[in-house]
C-alpha cells in the first residue's frame, strides 16, 4: 500500500539537515523544547523529513502544539505548514474495526486524532491574525488541506478574510473558497458562487479579481458568462491573467457548443490589440481555432506578424512561424497579405529563424507580389557582404535558394536578379550562383545575351575551381554569336595567358635536378606491432604563384587538370561555332584555332609536369583534350563529332532538369498531410454535426490530436514498440524483481519503474538509487517507497538528454527488511540507450553535403561485411536500420557491380550526421559485397554511435528473410 503521507508532497526540502543521518525520536523532541527558534527549525524540518521516509513519529505531534503553535519567527510558522501538510491526521483502524466494516461492507469511516482540536484553533488563530503576512500564508495553505472534518470550522473565518482590507489577503482567501467548494462545496460552502460573484463585482485589485473569476470559470460558467458580459469593455485593464482566462473559458463553450461563439467575438477583438505578448498571442489562436471567415484569419495572421517582429526570443519567433505555416495550409490566400510583414523576420541574427521564415514564405508567393519579395531579397544577399554578419554564409546560401525559386516560377524577375547575384561569383556562395544561372540561361533563351556578357566581364573574378568549371561550359555551350564568341575566346585566353603552364625554374639547382622527386625508403611500426617497409616520393613543394597571375592561370598552374580539360573543351567548341558563323573570317577563324591547340599542348604539358595526386584525373584530360585536338585538325573527325559537341550538352542538360523537376513535384505530394492513425479507444469527432464555421479549425479543437502533439508520442506507435523498450533489471530469484519501460521524448527519458516485492516481508525505505554515463542528468530521482509483501509499485524518474552519444543508466535497488531489520541491495541490469530513438531523417542539397563533408572532422570507417547479396537492397537495408534519407536518386532498373550513396540525418538536437556508402559486388563465383561505409559528423559521439549501429544491423537482413 502507499504511504499515505506521499499524496500531500508537494514540496522538497534542502538535504542539509540529513548530513549524518536524521537524529531520533527522542532527540527531535528534545530540540523543540529549546528557546532557540534555529534549534526549532532544524528539529522540525528533521521531523518532516523522518516522516516523509515513512517513520510516524507521534510523540513529536503534541511537542509541536506545545512549544511552536504560539510562534512568532515567521519560517518557522512556513515549517509548520509543511509539518500540518504532511503529519497524520487521523487514527489507525484496529484489526476488529477493519474486519467488521469488510464483513458489513461498508467504507470503515477514519476518526480524526484528538490533537487536531489543538490544531485548528491555532489554524483558526492565524487566520484572525492581524498581520497580513500570516494571514495570507495560512489562507494559501488552505488550499493544500483535503480533510473535511479540518477545513470545515475554518469556513467563517476564510469567508471573513474576503472583507479584508489588504489585498494579499484577499486574493488568497479567494483561492481558498475556490478550493474548499471544489472539494466540499455542497456540505461546507454551497453559497460559494454567489459569494464570490458578489465579491468579484466589488474588487478592484487585479490579482484577486482574477482569482474570482478562476473560481466563477470552473464552479458556475453562467455567473463568469454573465459578468464577462456585463465588465466586457474593461477586460484590457483587468490584467493578463484575467485575459487568458476569459480565452480559455471561451475555447471550453465553443468547443461544447459553437453557436455560442458570437458572443466571444468582440473581445476577441478586443484582446488582439492586447499589450501583452501572451494574451495577444493566445487570442490570435483561439480566433482561428473558434472561425475559419477570412476576417478572422486576416486578424490572426496580422497579429503573429506584429508578434514575430516585435519579440526578441528565438524560440517564440519560432513557434509563432509554426502557427503561420498551420495556417497557410488552409488560408494561403489570406497570408499572402501580411507576406512583407513576415518576411521583416529576416533581420533576426538566427539562421534557423530565417530559414524558417524563408519556408513559410516561398510557397505563397504570387505574381503580384514577387516583385516586392525579390527585392526584399536583393537587398538581404547586399547585407551578406558584411563580414561582421553572425549569419553570413549560411545566410546567403539561403536566400539564394530564395531568389532561385522565385526566378524559376516568375521570369518577369529573373532578368533583375541574375546580374544582382552574379557579384557573388567570388564569395562562398558562388557554385550556388553559377548552378542558377547555368539553369535561367537554358530556361529563357532571351536573357542569355546580357547573361554571358556579364558571365565574360565576371570571369576574372572567379576563384573557386568548380565555378570556374561552369563557367566556361556555359561559354562554349551558349554563345553562338559573332561578338560572343570572340568576346568569349579572346577573354579565356588573356585569363589564362600564354603556354606553357608551369612555374619557370630559374635555380640552377633545378636545372641539375636536385629537386627532382626523390625514393625514401623506411621502416614504420604498422598498427599490429609488426615492421614493414614503406617506399614513398618526397617532392618539392611548388613555389607560390606570383601575385600579378590570375585566377584561371593560378589553377592551372597549380596542377588542375580537369579544369584544364574543361578549357580545351570550350575553346573546341568556340572554334567548331566559329567556323560556321558569317561574321568570322576563316583567317580568323583559322587563328583561333592555332590559339587552342597551343593552349591545349601548354596543358598536356602541365599535367606532364605536375606531381598531382589523382593520376586518372592526367591521363583523362590527355585523352580528352587529344580528342579535341583531332577534331580541329581532322576535316573527317570534324564533320563526325561537331554536331555531337555542340548539341548533345544542352540536350542533355535538358533532360537532367526535366529530372529534377520530376523529383521536386514527387517530393511536394509527400509533403501532403498524412492520414492520421488512431487507436481503437480513441474519441471519435463527427465533422458532420458540427456547423461549418468551425470545419477549418477541426485540428485545433481535436483532443486526440492535442494529447498527441502534447505528449510527444506519433500514432503509429504501437504494443510492439513498447515492448521493445522494456527492460529487465532485476532477476526472478531476487528479492525484489525490477523492470522498467523506457519513452523518450525527445530531450526527455521518462523511467516508468515496475517493483514487485517476492518476500512474504514488508521492505520500507525501498529505494531506486540511478545514476548515468554519458550526457544525461537525472532530474528527477525516485522517491523512497514502502511495499508489503508480495505488493508492487511503480517508481517513476526522469533523465535529461543533451547530446546524441551512447548512454548507459545503471543503478542499484535498496531495502530494508521490516520484520529482521537487515539492509538488502540489488545490483540492476544496466540500459544502454539506442541511438535511433534520437535519430531523424532529413534532407539537404548536393552542395550542403558537401560542404558539410569538407567542415566536419570526426569520421568512423566501417568495411561492409554482410551476406546481402543486391546492392540496392544493402543500401534499402542500411536506410531503414539507421533512420536516415537517401540524398543520392537510383533507379531500381540499373544493372552495375558499383553503387554510390550519401546518406543525411539530424539528431533531435540539431546535430548533423553525414554518411557515404560505396558498395560494389566482387567479381568471384561467391559475388559477395565489399566496400566502406563513412560517416562524419561534427561530433565525435555520434560518429561513433552510428557506427557500432550500422557494423551491428548490416548482416540482419538475410537472417530476417531466412525466418
Amino acid at each position: 500500500m502507499t504511504n499515505s503521507n506521499e499524496t500531500y508532497c508537494t514540496f522538497t526540502l534542502s538535504g542539509d539537515v540529513t548530513a549524518g543521518g536524521l537524529p531520533s525520536e527522542d532527540e527531535i523532541s528534545k530540540d523543540l523544547e529549546s528557546s532557540d527558534s534555529k534549534v526549532k527549525r532544524h528539529a522540525l524540518k528533521a521531523a518532516i523529513m523522518a516522516m516523509l521516509g515513512g517513520e510516524s513519529m507521534p510523540r513529536v505531534l503534541m511537542q509541536v502544539i506545545r512549544y511552536c503553535i504560539t510562534t512568532q519567527d515567521k519560517p518557522l510558522k512556513k515549517l509548520m505548514m509543511l509539518y500540518w501538510e504532511v503529519v497524520p491526521k487521523y487514527q489507525e483502524s484496529t484489526s476488529d474495526e477493519i474486519i467488521r466494516a469488510t464483513a458489513e461492507g461498508v467504507q470503515l469511516k477514519r476518526k480524526l486524532l484528538p490533537e487536531m482540536i489543538l490544531v485548528c484553533n491555532a489554524l483558526m488563530n492565524d487566520l484572525n491574525h492581524p498581520n497580513e503576512f500570516v494571514r495570507g500564508s495560512m489562507l494559501r495553505f488552505m488550499c493544500k488541506i483535503k480533510d473535511e472534518e479540518i477545513l470545515g470550522p475554518l469556513i467563517p473565518s476564510i469567508k471573513s478574510c474576503l472583507q479584508h482590507r489588504h489585498q494579499y489577503v484577499r486574493k488568497n482567501a479567494a483561492l481558498a473558497v475556490f478550493h474548499a467548494h471544489k472539494l466540499f462545496g455542497e456540505n461546507l460552502i454551497p453559497d460559494g458562487p454567489d459569494l464570490m460573484n458578489d465579491f468579484i463585482r466589488s474588487e478592484t485589485d487585479i490579482a484577486a479579481r482574477c482569482n474570482a473569476f478562476l473560481m466563477l470559470f470552473n464552479e458556475s460558467e453562467e455567473l463568469a458568462i454573465e459578468f464577462l458580459a456585463e465588465h466586457i469593455e474593461n477586460v484590457s485593464s483587468y490584467g493578463d491573467g484575467f485575459a487568458l482566462l476569459v480565452l480559455e473559458l471561451t475555447r471550453r463553450i465553443c468547443r461544447r457548443d459553437p453557436n455560442q461563439k458570437s458572443r466571444f467575438v468582440r473581445v476577441l477583438f478586443q484582446m488582439l490589440s492586447s499589450e501583452s505578448a501572451a494574451v495577444s498571442f493566445e487570442a490570435a489562436w483561439t480566433m482561428v481555432s473558434l472561425s475559419s471567415a477570412p476576417s478572422a484569419v486576416r486578424a490572426a495572421a496580422s497579429t503573429y506578424a506584429s508578434l514575430l517582429n516585435s519579440q526578441n526570443d528565438n524560440n517564440i519567433k519560432m513557434i509563432i512561424l509554426e502557427r503561420l505555416e498551420e495556417l497557410k495550409k488552409k488560408n494561403s490566400k489570406v497570408l499572402q497579405e501580411v507576406l512583407m510583414d513576415i518576411l521583416r523576420a529576416l533581420s533576426s541574427p538566427n539562421p534557423d529563424v530565417c530559414k524558417k521564415v524563408l519556408d513559410v514564405t516561398m510557397d505563397i508567393v504570387t505574381s503580384r507580389n514577387v516583385s516586392e519579395v525579390v527585392t526584399t531579397l536583393k537587398k538581404e544577399v547586399a547585407k551578406t557582404q558584411d563580414a561582421d554578419l553572425e549569419k553570413g554564409v549560411v545566410y546567403r546560401h539561403m536566400l539564394i535558394q530564395a531568389i532561385h525559386g522565385c526566378a524559376t516560377r516568375y521570369p518577369i524577375v529573373a532578368e533583375s536578379v541574375i546580374h544582382t547575384l552574379m557579384d557573388f561569383l567570388s564569395s562562398d556562395g558562388a557554385m550556388q550562383v553559377i548552378i542558377f544561372v547555368r539553369e535561367i540561361i537554358e530556361q529563357y533563351p532571351d536573357l542569355r545575351a546580357t547573361i554571358l556578357s556579364k558571365l565574360v566581364n565576371s570571369l576574372e573574378n572567379v576563384t573557386n575551381s568548380g565555378v570556374m568549371c561552369v563557367c566556361l561550359w556555359i561559354l562554349g555551350e551558349y554563345t553562338d554569336d559573332a561578338d560572343g564568341v570572340k568576346d568569349s575566346f579572346d577573354e579565356i585566353n588573356r585569363q589564362l595567358g600564354e603556354a606553357p603552364f608551369t612555374v619557370e625554374e630559374t635555380k640552377e639547382e633545378t636545372k641539375d635536378g636536385d629537386d627532382e622527386p626523390k625514393l625514401v625508403t623506411k621502416n614504420v611500426v604498422l598498427a599490429d606491432g609488426t615492421y614493414a617497409t614503406q617506399t614513398v616520393y618526397s617532392e618539392v613543394k611548388a613555389p607560390p604563384p606570383t601575385d600579378n597571375l590570375t585566377s584561371l592561370r593560378k589553377m592551372i598552374i597549380e596542377g588542375d587538370s580537369f579544369l584544364g580539360s574543361v578549357i580545351s573543351s570550350s575553346l573546341t567548341k568556340l572554334c567548331l561555332r566559329a567556323s560556321g558563323l558569317a561574321g568570322i573570317d576563316p583567317v580568323s577563324c583559322k587563328d583561333m584555332t592555332l590559339k587552342a591547340l597551343l593552349v591545349m599542348c601548354g596543358i598536356v604539358k602541365m599535367a606532364d609536369v605536375c606531381m598531382i595526386a589523382q593520376r586518372s584525373s592526367a591521363s583523362d584530360c590527355k585523352e580528352r583534350i587529344t580528342l579535341c585536338c583531332r577534331v580541329l585538325l581532322d576535316p573527317k573527325a570534324n564533320e563526325l563529332l561537331k554536331d555531337t559537341l555542340l548539341l548533345e550538352g544542352k540536350t542533355t542538360f535538358l533532360h537532367f532538369l526535366s529530372v529534377l523537376k520530376e523529383r521536386e513535384s514527387k517530393e511536394a505530394e509527400g509533403k501532403e498531410e498524412a492520414v492520421l492513425t488512431t487507436q481503437a479507444d480513441d474519441l471519435i469527432h463527427f465533422r458532420q454535426l458540427r456547423s461549418q464555421a468551425v470545419q477549418g479549425v477541426d485540428l485545433d479543437l481535436d483532443d486526440g490530436s492535442d494529447l498527441v502533439r502534447a505528449t510527444g508520442v506519433g500514432g503509429s506507435g504501437s504494443l510492439s514498440d513498447e515492448l521493445n523498450h522494456v527492460y529487465q533489471l532485476s532477476g526472478f530469484a531476487d528479492p525484489v524483481y525490477a523492470e522498467a519501460n523506457v519513452k523518450v521524448h525527445d530531450y526527455d527519458i521518462v523511467l516508468d519503474i515496475l517493483v514487485i516485492n517476492r518476500t512474504p516481508n514488508t521492505l520500507s525505505n525501498l529505494t531506486v538509487e540511478l545514476s548515468t554515463m554519458g550526457d544525461m542528468k537525472i532530474v528527477e530521482r525516485p522517491q523512497s517507497q514502502n511495499i508489503g509483501p508480495l505488493d508492487q509499485t511503480t517508481i517513476r524518474a526522469s533523465i535529461k538528454v543533451s547530446s546524441t552519444e551512447t548512454g548507459h543508466i545503471f543503478g542499484t535497488v535498496v531495502y530494508e527488511d521490516s520484520s529482521t531489520g537487515e539492509k538488502g541491495y540489488i545490483n540492476l541490469n544496466d540500459i544502454h540507450m539506442d541511438i535511433m530513438d534520437y535519430i531523424r531523417p532529413a534532407h539537404c542539397t548536393d552542395e550542403v553535403f558537401r560542404s558539410m563533408w569538407a567542415e566536419f572532422e570526426w569520421e568512423n570507417k566501417v568495411a561492409i561485411s554482410t551476406s546481402i547479396s543486391g546492392l540496392l537492397d544493402f543500401l534499402d537495408h542500411i536506410v531503414k536500420s539507421t533512420n536516415m534519407s537517401c540524398l543520392t536518386p537510383h533507379d531500381s532498373t540499373e544493372k552495375g557491380n558499383f553503387l554510390a550513396a550519401n546518406l543525411y540525418a539530424k539528431s533531435v538536437f540539431g546535430e548533423d550526421a553525414l554518411v557515404n556508402l560505396s558498395v560494389e559486388k566482387k567479381q568471384d563465383t561467391e559475388g559477395k559485397l565489399g566496400g566502406y561505409i563513412r560517416i562524419r559528423s561534427k561530433t565525435q559521439g555520434i560518429a561513433l554511435s552510428l557506427g557500432d549501429r550500422i557494423t551491428s544491423v548490416q548482416r540482419g537482413l538475410s537472417e530476417n528473410k531466412s525466418q
